[in-house]
C-alpha cells in the first residue's frame, strides 16, 4: 500500500487546515439558511443558542473525528480500522469509516448540480441573462434554467471538473493553495457587500432582524433548529474532516483549531446576513425565500440598484466560491482512500473518482428535467441522495464516531492525541460520551419525524434524559467495554 511507503501530506501549517476546513463548513446553506434561521428565531438569543448547540454537540463530534484522522494517518476507512485495533477492538468498526465516506460521496453527487446554479447564475448576471424586471420573471428563468438537460448538465460537469483539477494536484499544491486565496476573497467579497448594503437603506431593519435579542421567537423549533444546524453545518460524519485532519501537523493544538473552524463559520454566515437582507429588506421583499432569495429575489433586488450587476456579479462570484470549497472537501475522503489503499497516484485518484461522480451526478441532475417523474416511494435520484445521507449515514456517523471516542477506544490515546489538560479533558470526555450523543438522537429523532411525538412538549425533560445516561453510562462503561471487547 502507497500509505506504509510514502509520508503522508500535511498542511504548511494549522492556518492551512483552518481555512480548508471552514471551507468546508462555509457551503450555500450557511449563505440564506443560517441568517434566516437566525432572524426566524430571536436574532440574538437564537446565535446564542446555536453556539452552545456547537460548543456542546459539534465541536466534540469535530475534535474526535480530528484526532481519528490524524492519529489513523489515513482515510476514513483507515483511520476507524487503526483506531480500533490499536486499543484492542474489532476492526469491524471500520464500518464507520467507509459510511462517512460514502455520505461525503452521495452528498457530492447531487451538491455539484446545486453548485451548478451558482456558476450558471455567474455567468447570466455578467451576460444579461437574468433581465427581468419580478420575482416571477426571474422564477420563470430558474425553472427554465433547471429545465434543460444540457444547460443544468453543463455547469454540473464543470463544478466537478474544477473540484478534480484542485484535488488532483494534491494537498499542499491543489487544496491548500486553493483555499489560501478562497476563502480570504470570499471574506472579502462579503466586506464589500456588507458595505453595499449599508447603502442601500435597510441595513438597520436587516441588522435587527439579525441581531434583534428576541427570546419570546425562540420557540422549541428555534432550539431543534439551531442543534440541527450546529450538527450539519460543520461536514461532519461525512469524511472531510477527518480526512482533512490525517494532514494536520503534530504540533497544531485540535481544541484550538476546532475552536477557530467553529467561530468563523458562524461569523461568515452571519456576514452573510448583512450582505444579503439590507438588500432584501430595502426593496420590500420576503427574507423567507429559501433558496428563492438567492435565485430569485435577489437578482431582481440588484437590478433595482445603482451598479447592481457589478454587486450581483460579486455575490455570485463569493456564492460559486462557498460551492467549491465545500465540494473540494467532499471528495478528498474518497480520493484519500484510492491513494492509500489501491495505489493511485493523486492525479488517476481524482479523476477516478470525478468519472464516477459524474455518472451519478448526472443522474441526479436529470432529477430536475428529464427524470423528473423517475421516482420511487414519491422521491427522485437527487431526493434519495439528500434523503439517505442527511436522514441517515450522517446522523448515525456521528453516533457512531462519538460512542467509539468516548466509550471503546483506550482514555490515554484520545488524551494524548487531543493533547487537553486534565480538566479540559475530563470536559470533553462528559460531552463526548453524553450530551453529543443526546444532540445527535434529538436530530435523529426530528429527520425521522419523531420530535413532535418525543421531545417537541417536553424538551426540558432532556436534562433529566442527560443525568440518567450519564449515572447509567458511568456505572455500565467497564461492563460496556468488557463486552465489546474483541473474543
Amino acid at each position: 500500500m502507497a500509505s506504509s511507503e510514502q509520508p503522508r501530506a500535511q498542511w504548511l501549517g494549522r492556518w492551512g487546515f483552518l481555512l480548508a476546513a471552514t471551507g468546508s463548513a462555509v457551503g450555500l446553506g450557511n449563505v440564506w439558511k443560517f441568517p434566516y434561521m437566525t432572524g426566524e428565531y430571536g436574532g440574538g438569543a437564537f446565535v446564542l443558542v446555536y453556539l452552545i448547540c456547537i460548543l456542546a454537540v459539534g465541536v466534540p463530534v469535530m475534535m474526535a473525528e480530528i484526532a481519528f484522522g490524524r492519529r489513523g494517518q489515513g482515510s476514513p476507512v483507515d483511520a476507524f480500522r487503526r483506531m480500533a485495533t490499536g486499543s484492542g477492538r474489532s476492526p469491524a468498526w471500520s464500518v464507520l469509516g467507509w459510511m462517512s465516506m460514502l455520505a461525503g460521496f452521495m452528498i457530492l453527487s447531487f451538491y455539484v448540480v446545486v453548485a451548478g446554479w451558482s456558476f450558471s447564475y455567474l455567468w447570466k448576471t455578467l451576460s444579461g441573462g437574468l433581465s427581468g424586471g419580478s420575482v416571477d420573471e426571474l422564477a420563470a428563468v430558474f425553472e427554465a434554467n433547471n429545465a434543460n438537460p444540457w444547460n443544468l448538465g453543463f455547469w454540473s460537469t464543470l463544478v466537478t471538473l474544477v473540484t478534480m483539477v484542485i484535488v488532483g494536484k494534491g494537498v499542499q499544491e491543489g487544496i491548500e493553495k486553493s483555499v489560501r486565496w478562497m476563502m480570504p476573497g470570499l471574506v472579502l467579497m462579503l466586506v464589500v457587500l456588507i458595505g453595499f448594503g449599508a447603502l442601500s437603506g435597510g441595513f438597520g431593519e436587516a441588522f435587527a432582524f439579525l441581531f434583534s435579542f428576541n427570546t419570546g421567537s425562540l420557540s422549541s423549533a428555534g432550539m431543534l433548529a439551531a442543534l440541527g444546524h450546529a450538527f450539519f453545518t460543520l461536514s461532519l460524519a461525512a469524511g472531510a474532516i477527518l480526512t482533512y485532519g490525517s494532514y494536520l501537523p503534530k504540533t497544531a493544538s485540535i481544541g484550538r483549531t476546532t475552536l477557530g473552524v467553529a467561530l468563523a463559520d458562524t461569523l461568515v454566515a452571519l456576514m452573510a446576513g448583512l450582505a444579503i437582507f439590507p438588500v432584501i429588506f430595502a426593496n420590500g421583499m420576503d427574507p423567507a425565500g429559501g433558496p428563492g432569495l438567492i435565485f430569485m429575489s435577489l437578482p431582481v433586488a440588484f437590478q433595482a440598484m445603482p451598479l447592481g450587476s457589478l454587486f450581483g456579479a460579486l455575490f455570485f462570484i463569493m456564492l460559486s466560491m462557498a460551492a467549491l470549497t465545500s465540494s473540494i472537501s467532499m471528495v478528498e475522503a474518497t480520493v484519500s482512500w484510492l491513494c492509500d489503499n489501491k495505489g493511485f497516484t493523486r492525479r488517476s485518484a481524482a479523476w477516478s473518482t470525478g468519472i464516477v461522480l459524474w455518472l451519478i451526478s448526472t443522474a441526479a441532475m436529470l432529477s430536475f428535467n428529464v427524470g423528473a417523474d423517475w421516482t420511487l416511494a414519491g422521491k427522485t435520484f437527487f431526493d434519495w441522495l439528500d434523503y439517505l445521507t442527511s436522514r441517515w449515514l450522517m446522523p448515525l456517523g456521528g453516533l457512531g464516531t462519538i460512542f467509539v471516542a468516548g466509550f471503546l477506544l483506550n482514555k490515554n490515546v484520545m488524551r494524548d492525541e487531543l493533547g487537553l489538560g486534565p480538566r479540559f479533558y475530563a470536559l470533553w470526555l462528559l460531552m463526548a460520551r453524553y450530551v453529543s450523543p443526546l444532540g445527535i438522537l434529538v436530530i435523529f429523532a426530528d429527520v425521522l419525524g419523531l420530535y413532535s411525538v418525543v421531545f417537541a412538549q417536553h424538551w426540558p425533560y432532556l436534562l433529566g434524559v442527560l443525568l440518567l445516561m450519564i449515572l447509567v453510562g458511568e456505572r455500565l462503561s467497564p461492563r460496556l467495554r468488557q463486552a465489546l471487547a474483541p473474543r
